[in-house]
């Protein structure tokens, strides 16, 4: 078996700025079906927003979704969500420190930052908005009040459509590298045979933890640095960066992604079947 997993915003769903190939979601829906693929959203999207997205764009159901950036765990079986309770378990033995309102309480007074809203947030993940231009001063302050207290990951991220920071606090356990690496032991996938795409800085993790990377074509400019001096430092990084001019298709979004896929085989030619 081999696992695809991919973002959603910006590298499986078509919501930038660029001009997305028009067939490539109904192509990715058909390709991963036949090829008999595991594919696992992983995406800062909570579960009611990846509802939005599989109705608004027309993404195929995936088999998992580790969504909110990771903290949450559900599998899609007979038509229905079933939550991974056992990840919670996991999560709680593996971060015995973490505490989302001592973070919380430790943090409230920073100017630049604001907590985002109650749906946004949940027993593992404490979420805030940032003001980009403020990012660094906010960053330095978080660094003295919370780091290396409470078993916790600080990932910042930026988004570049309404130009927000988005900045999260995880448990060290509980993040988009951790929870796939949970769902490929689970399915006792070994990581050559996963697949990651991305698109932004809070795809750095995985995407060079040693699974197999995707950078599709529209990812943002620092991310490409970042995962390029990853590389650089750690020559058996495995990366693969969308080109486009690939079967017809451009390189963003969705297209990237199955770029990608073909890349490292995970997709095949339908008719060689």
């Amino acid at each position: 078996m081999k696992i695809l997993a991919t973002d959603l915003d910006r590298t499986l769903l078509p919501n930038g700025s660029w001009e997305p190939d028009p067939e490539a979601i109904s192509l990715f829906n058909k390709l991963s079906e036949k090829n008999g693929v595991l594919v696992v959203y992983v995406t800062g999207r909570n579960l009611a927003l990846t509802e939005e997205a599989i109705k608004e764009y027309g993404v195929r159901y995936p088999d998992i979704l580790c969504g909110d950036v990771g903290t949450s765990i559900r599998k899609y079986e007979n038509g229905a969500w079933k939550f991974d309770d056992g990840w919670i378990d996991h999560v709680r033995q593996e971060s015995p420190a973490w505490d989302a309102k001592a973070i919380r309480d430790a943090v409230v007074d920073i100017n630049g930052m604001r907590e985002q809203e109650r749906e946004h947030l949940n027993q593992f993940k404490q979420s805030y908005y940032v003001e980009h231009g403020k990012k660094d001063q906010v960053l330095k302050e978080v660094d003295e009040r919370v780091k290396g207290k409470f078993d916790e990951v600080i990932v910042y991220s930026h988004d570049p459509q309404n130009g927000k920071g988005l900045l999260d606090f995880l448990p060290a356990s509980a993040t988009k590298k951790t929870a796939l690496e949970y769902v490929a032991e689970e399915f006792d996938v070994e990581k050559k045979d996963v697949v990651f795409c991305g698109d932004s800085g809070n795809d750095i993790i995985p995407l060079t933890a040693g699974f197999c990377g995707v950078v599709v074509k529209n990812a943002d400019d620092q991310l490409v640095e970042n995962v390029k001096e990853a590389m650089k430092e750690n020559p058996d990084l495995n990366v693969y960066f969308a080109k486009g001019n690939f079967k017809g298709l451009n390189g963003y979004y969705t297209s990237g992604v199955i770029e990608g896929a073909y890349h490292y085989g995970v997709f095949d030619d339908l008719s060689r079947r």
